[in-house]
């Protein structure tokens, strides 16, 4: 578990400073010598990116371009900044991206808009204009924990990294928002009625609704493609201790993410039930593009804690299969609108290093 503890607080925030117009002139590797032979359904991976912690790469709408987040302190970005790059289409061609957040505060969870000309990210600019600190974990018996930021709030920027709209303004927590199919609402995960649950927003109106009334963490959650469910992932202490402990870390505004499950439910928010019982972390869930089958990460097969790989499961639990095979760490996995690729964050061919980077690959059924 100490070794998953130190892999996961590298390159994830959830629930992570430079010059915005920084360009990565980075060579995308295009070879299968980054597949293991067991990834049947992965074809053509190309890697992205190079060195540092690359996570929660989305299409835009169109297919051709990924926003991100990226933190290196070798290269000035001390903590999670945004990054948007054109998805290259040929062989040998490079991956060229920039930021677009404003490079001050820790930033997370990016996603485009419907029309393409803007994405909304969650950052922590307006609290203060330094990274935020990180939790002492030797205070919880290093226990693996996520700080909830009351800082961050929501913002809409356009593709150059201004600001042209903050989507939330509440004292707490803010973040982990993504958009529905038809770019007219937005999911996202809120502590504001002291508990960490989901609502969804009318973005013309701002009107909004909160969906889940689960104690437990709710999170990280998508529309299907075609619009007509939710999918997320949640956990839910039922003993006296765990309770306690949910409690006692969420008034400290944190939370142990070491027991999640994958969760669904109506588009409104109603049916929700469970599809994951396997204990430890199931997370980073979406639906496919058939809208019916899902695809998740999870590292319910290793007691300590790690790897991570990815699995596909029916959305009523069944047929359960394991898609990937690295030996650390792969997650964040994502289809492009016409399904035919599929974007992920992974630790294989870091040199040995605890870097995570983004990769592309061509899907077989």
């Amino acid at each position: 578990m100490k070794k998953l503890v130190y892999l996961l607080s590298l390159i994830v925030l959830l629930a992570s400073c430079g010059n915005s117009s920084k360009i990565s002139d980075s060579v995308t590797t295009q070879t299968d010598t980054l597949r293991y032979p067991e990834e049947t359904h992965l074809k053509n991976i190309q890697q992205l990116t190079f060195g540092g912690d690359n996570a929660e790469a989305y299409w835009s709408y169109d297919g051709k371009y990924l926003v991100f987040q990226k933190s290196n302190p070798k290269e000035g970005i001390n903590c999670d900044q945004i990054f948007i790059g054109k998805v290259p289409t040929k062989k040998g061609e490079k991956f060229n991206y920039k930021m677009v957040s404003t490079g001050k505060g820790r930033t997370t969870c990016a996603y485009f808009t419907k029309d393409g000309k803007h994405i909304i990210y969650a950052s922590t600019h307006l609290g203060s204009t330094d990274c935020p600190p990180v939790p002492d974990r030797s205070k919880y018996g290093n226990k693996y924990i996520w700080p909830l930021y009351s800082s961050f709030d929501i913002f809409m920027a356009d593709l150059d990294g201004n600001i042209v709209k903050q989507l939330t303004n509440s004292s707490s927590y803010d973040a982990e928002g993504t958009i529905s199919p038809d770019g007219k609402k937005m999911i996202y995960t809120s502590t504001k009625d002291g508990d960490i649950e989901l609502y969804i927003m009318d973005l013309a109106t701002g009107a909004e609704k909160r969906i889940t009334n689960t104690l437990g963490y709710d999170g990280g959650a998508w529309f299907s493609p075609d619009g007509t469910k939710l999918i997320w992932r949640a956990s839910r202490p039922k003993t006296e201790a765990e309770i306690k402990e949910y409690k006692d870390l969420l008034k400290e505004n944190l939370v142990a993410p070491t027991n999640m499950e994958v969760w669904v439910a109506n588009a409104d928010g109603s049916n929700a039930r469970q599809v994951t019982s396997y204990g430890q972390a199931n997370w980073a869930p979406t639906y496919m593009p058939d809208s019916k089958h899902i695809i998740f990460a999870s590292n319910h097969e290793y007691k300590r804690g790690f790897p991570f790989n990815l699995y596909t499961i029916n959305e009523d639990g069944t047929n359960l299969q394991k898609i990937s095979r690295d030996k650390g760490f792969d997650a964040f996995p994502m289809f492009s609108p016409n399904g035919k690729k599929i974007v992920f964050s992974s630790n294989r061919n870091n040199g040995g290093t605890r870097d995570t980077n983004v990769f592309i690959a061509d899907w077989e059924e």
